[in-house]
């Protein structure tokens, strides 16, 4: 087994936990788990949501960890190397090819809205050194969807914030990053939660939350928990494969660090709830049916008539922009890391340049969908992407489509593929009876919960 990867290795168990839950904490958290927790019931949604995480995608980032922390390379390599190893069809090497281009659908569209974090973060500092206040929130958010070179803007600018990161590599790449964003991002977080028991309203924003109600639960919750269970948890798309890979194995246990990983990023998802929906309720808005606009549009009300609320919004879009540019970060890195093994590209002029640039590209088609082709979408009724702008599409396929079937190929390999040799060696410390439960809800469980919100999705 080899002790150590070409890109490097984390320096700790502590660097793993905060690149990985760096990556898990983003945009999914902060802007997608409010919005999507108000359209689909509050606390029904969260429960089905904590359910999916505990029964689903625990399991699967064990499995993606250990897999890349047996191979120690990018994620295809690793997982040609494992199949010739043990004789397996090479026809498995398809999920790292899947993950790698999940990813980079992802991030095409994730780069253009963490540029609308980066936006707002501008628009409240030039307030709170003197500038005009915002006016009307939601001509201030559809003037910037309607400006397509505003947009490209601070598409490029995200983009280039990622890029920059991930071309210095590991160590002085991911980890400085991580190091100093991730205890930032709680911080800014902590701070405002605070700020949401002094508007007296916390009481009913943690009723919203966590009281259900089980009329809600449906298949569309089912189907939007786990969406988010894999979008949040970065599963599928071939970054924990990635950062598994460089994982020191001696002294680290792997279910200790991901379920760290997974509290983490479910711990997170909840304080932003408790962050946003005391500010919503307290200045008389309706936390429920928010929709994507929900921070763009509801929020800056609030911030507007609060004491101080300049100060309160620069901090808010910040840290909206730190964890956007975390997850970002784990996006570009396992085709960098391809590119840079395979191809012998340097990571500084070539790999993380190149593959950033085609994902910006991709990005351009979100962003003319927004306003010159917003006009362009699927014919109605004519089947799931009935509607649909290309934006929207983009986002179905890879996060709807791609991640759940990249999460299922990994639990069937990891369950059935993958010799119990293999699987004991990476997760020795583990008590037989736990190990044998885990190999049997990644044999069965978890495949069969994911064909189940996969036949949903194209039904």
């Amino acid at each position: 087994m080899d002790k150590t990867s070409i890109h490097g290795m984390w320096s700790s168990r502590m660097m793993f936990v905060l690149a990985a839950a760096g990556s898990a904490v983003g945009l999914g958290n902060i802007w997608r788990f409010p919005y999507l927790a108000s359209d689909n019931g509050g606390g029904a949604f969260v429960l089905v949501y904590l359910g999916c995480i505990a029964v689903v995608g625990l399991p699967i980032l064990i499995a993606e960890v250990l897999i890349g922390r047996h191979g120690r390379m990018s994620p295809i390599n690793t997982l040609r190397k494992i199949t010739r190893d043990q004789g397996s069809s090479r026809g498995w090497v398809g999920i790292g090819w899947l993950g790698i281009a999940a990813g980079i659908l992802i991030l095409s569209f994730y780069s253009v809205v963490g540029g609308w974090t980066l936006h707002y973060a501008w628009l409240y500092l030039k307030q709170l050194l003197g500038g005009a206040p915002l006016g009307d929130p939601a001509l201030v958010f559809q003037s910037l969807l309607s400006n397509p070179l505003e947009l490209t803007f601070w598409h490029a600018v995200f983009m280039l914030l990622t890029t920059a990161v991930v071309a210095l590599g590991v160590e002085k790449g991911l980890e400085r990053a991580v190091r100093y964003l991730m205890p930032a991002l709680l911080v800014l977080l902590l701070l405002l939660v605070v700020y949401g028991f002094t508007t007296g309203r916390m009481a009913d924003a943690a009723t919203f939350l966590f009281r259900p109600d089980f009329s809600r639960i449906n298949g569309g919750v089912l189907l939007s928990a786990m969406g988010q269970a894999f979008f949040t948890l970065s599963l599928g798309m071939a970054t924990m494969m990635t950062y598994g890979a460089y994982l020191p194995r001696d002294g680290i246990s792997i279910p200790r660090v991901v379920t760290v990983v997974a509290l983490t990023d479910t711990s997170i998802a909840l304080l932003a709830g408790l962050a946003i929906f005391p500010i919503v309720i307290a200045f008389g808005l309706d936390p429920a049916g928010g929709g994507p606009g929900l921070i763009f549009n509801s929020l800056p009300l609030a911030f507007k008539a609060m004491p101080f609320g300049t100060v309160y919004g620069l901090l808010f879009f910040g840290l909206l922009a730190i964890a956007a540019w975390t997850s970002s970060i784990s996006l570009l890195e396992p085709g960098t890391a391809y590119l840079a093994e395979k191809r012998g590209l340097q990571r500084r002029k070539g790999s993380a340049l190149l593959l950033a640039g085609i994902s910006w590209v991709i990005g351009l088609l979100s962003v003319l969908s927004l306003n010159v082709w917003s006009d362009v979408k699927v014919p109605a009724g004519i089947n799931v992407l009935g509607g649909k702008n290309i934006m929207d599409i983009v986002e179905f396929l890879a996060n709807d489509l791609m991640l759940p079937l990249g999460g299922l190929l990994i639990a069937l390999f990891a369950g059935w593929v993958l010799s119990r040799t293999v699987l004991r060696e990476q997760l020795s410390e583990m008590p037989e009876w736990l190990f044998n439960t885990l190999r049997w809800t990644l044999r069965i469980v978890a495949p069969l919960l994911v064909l189940v919100v996969l036949v949903q999705v194209v039904s």
